[in-house]
């Protein structure tokens, strides 16, 4: 069945002209859409009950409801969103109360676009791997809770648009298989489309984590498949 990776947003931001602005970086992030805007808490939590969203992005100063009794609301009324924070506040008791609500980042402004691509890469692999199966293994959590710290490992100069938790991911797939496994099988396991699988799948064969096994049948082109490098510790 195929996996349904769309994360619907909503932008809760006053000003105008940073609300258009975020808007355009959040859809610049695949499979990130904004579904509506609002310009305080007030809109913003009726918006959150009519539209469903599976994220909101949140800013703190704002009329009517501020950010801070608009997430503790959110939280009060129990409603089902994940959020993450956007705010020039850089006060430690105003961060330490959005964190104990609940947020799961916290960005202030002004923000370079790479910040808010990382919260947002990081968000869809938690998102992923926690609805994918009822359980996970302590290694999975490890990586959903620490990937997007600073490590001076490879990892940590990966191409742009490639991200540690997902490389590990398509490598574990890889290595727990029987024979090799082309993209399209390897990204229908991990739920992410082929060409991305591809990209990935083509940078750990360079780092020779595996290798490529082409195979060839009666008619057509080959299939490139994929198979584990064992002799690469």
């Amino acid at each position: 069945m195929p996996v349904n990776n769309e994360v619907k947003v909503l932008l809760i931001e006053d000003d105008p002209m940073v609300r258009e602005v975020n808007k355009e970086f959040i859809e610049s992030v695949e499979d990130f859409r904004v579904v509506e805007v609002a310009s305080n808490g007030e809109e913003g939590l009726l918006l959150i009950k009519e539209l469903n969203p599976d994220l909101v992005i949140l800013d703190i100063f704002m009329p009517k409801k501020d950010g801070i009794k608009t997430l503790q609301e959110i939280r009060k009324q129990k409603l089902e969103v994940d959020v993450i924070v956007v705010s020039a506040a850089k006060e430690s008791e105003t961060i330490k109360m959005m964190l104990q609500n609940g947020a799961v980042d916290y960005i202030m402004k002004p923000f370079k676009l790479h910040r808010i691509q990382q919260a947002l890469e990081k968000y869809q692999n938690y998102r992923i791997s926690l609805t994918r199966s009822e359980t996970v293994s302590q290694e999975q959590l490890d990586l959903l809770l620490y990937s997007g710290q600073a490590k001076k490992t490879e990892e940590a100069y990966l191409p742009k648009g490639l991200n540690e938790f997902t490389l590990n991911e398509i490598t574990a797939n890889i290595q727990a298989q029987d024979g090799p496994r082309s993209a399209e099988e390897v990204a229908g396991a991990i739920g992410i489309a082929r060409v991305t699988a591809r990209r990935y799948l083509d940078y750990l064969e360079k780092s020779g984590v595996i290798r490529l096994d082409v195979q060839y049948g009666g008619v057509g082109r080959p299939v490139n498949r994929y198979v584990y490098n064992k002799g690469k510790s």
